[in-house]
């Protein structure tokens, strides 16, 4: 028999809702990252930009900690024979994805940046199936993958150019590959490890290892007013809630039942960039529209199961 907590988790519209709350904060992160450059980085530079990350997913990691705690009414700690785990899942989804993510995103444009990294779902479900056989590779998947991407290149098309770099494309490109790893290992370390103290810690120690790092190679930041904290506080919490969220769904779900919602995070960056920017978007409404067709398709696609 099914416990309560499987029976909410696995539940189509409870999951629905659940990953599009976390498309939306993740796509919220996009324009509030800038506005953080303005706010928060004196001096733009890589050094400063991986301090900054760092300082954000420190935050975020003590935030999950301590507000799962609180509700809980005991404080989380991984299990001594988990602490392993916890690092592993650190070095991919925190410390190379966002090493990667913000070097390469530095080298190419915003444009690019986005479609590529909209390869994560490809990335999740092709590791979760070929490396670690989590799940079967079936060609409903691959055809949900494919519309649901197809999507990302048409409400991006507008600058869109097809000359590739090491530095830039490249780098963004692992930085989606260390997106599916992070999640595979999410969903077999959750069988041993609560999702939520993975999360929470494995944000503290790779923000750590993020901030020491700018701070050595030179990165400064300035939290100079209230608008400046604000935002930092904003993206912690949108990480703690949004990852600690993923990871419960990871647990009672298939990787790629779950990652197909990533599709999602670039419209929903494009549409909240064009509220919060002032940067005039070049994405036609015909466009979205078609865009939103052709992603909820794939997830449709993906997410159907025909009744016995």
């Amino acid at each position: 028999m099914q416990s309560k907590s499987n029976k909410l988790f696995t539940n189509p519209y409870f999951v629905t809702f659940a990953a599009l709350l976390c498309c939306a904060l993740w796509g919220s992160a996009t324009p509030f990252i800038k506005i953080g450059y303005e706010l928060i980085l004196p001096v733009r530079n890589v050094p400063s930009t991986i301090l900054f990350a760092g300082v954000r997913f420190f935050l975020a990691g003590i935030l999950t900690i301590l507000i799962y705690s609180i509700a809980r009414k005991k404080f989380l700690l991984p299990a001594k024979r988990n602490w392993d785990k916890v690092l592993t899942v650190s070095t991919f989804q925190t410390v190379l994805q966002y090493i990667f993510f913000y070097i390469g995103l530095a080298n190419t444009s915003g444009v690019k940046g986005t479609v590529i990294s909209g390869c994560n779902v490809f990335c999740s479900i092709l590791i979760a199936s070929l490396l670690f056989r989590q799940e079967k590779l079936t060609a409903k998947k691959i055809i949900a993958c494919i519309v649901g991407f197809a999507g990302i290149i048409l409400i991006n098309m507008n600058g869109l150019d097809f000359n590739m770099n090491f530095f830039g494309d490249g780098f963004v490109f692992f930085s989606t590959v260390c997106y599916g790893m992070s999640s595979t290992l999410i969903k077999i370390y959750s069988k041993d490890e609560d999702p939520v103290i993975i999360s929470g810690y494995q944000f503290a120690i790779g923000g750590l290892l993020m901030a020491i790092g700018g701070l050595t190679f030179g990165g400064v930041i300035e939290l100079s007013g209230a608008a400046a904290i604000g935002v930092l506080i904003y993206l912690a919490f949108l990480s703690a809630i949004a990852y600690s969220l993923w990871g419960v769904l990871l647990k009672f779900n298939s990787v790629s039942k779950v990652t197909v919602f990533s599709f999602m995070i670039p419209v929903f960056g494009v549409l909240l960039s064009s509220l919060l920017l002032s940067e005039q978007s070049n994405v036609s409404p015909i466009n979205l529209i078609i865009t939103l067709i052709l992603i909820c398709t794939g997830i449709l696609l993906l997410n159907y199961k025909k009744e016995k």
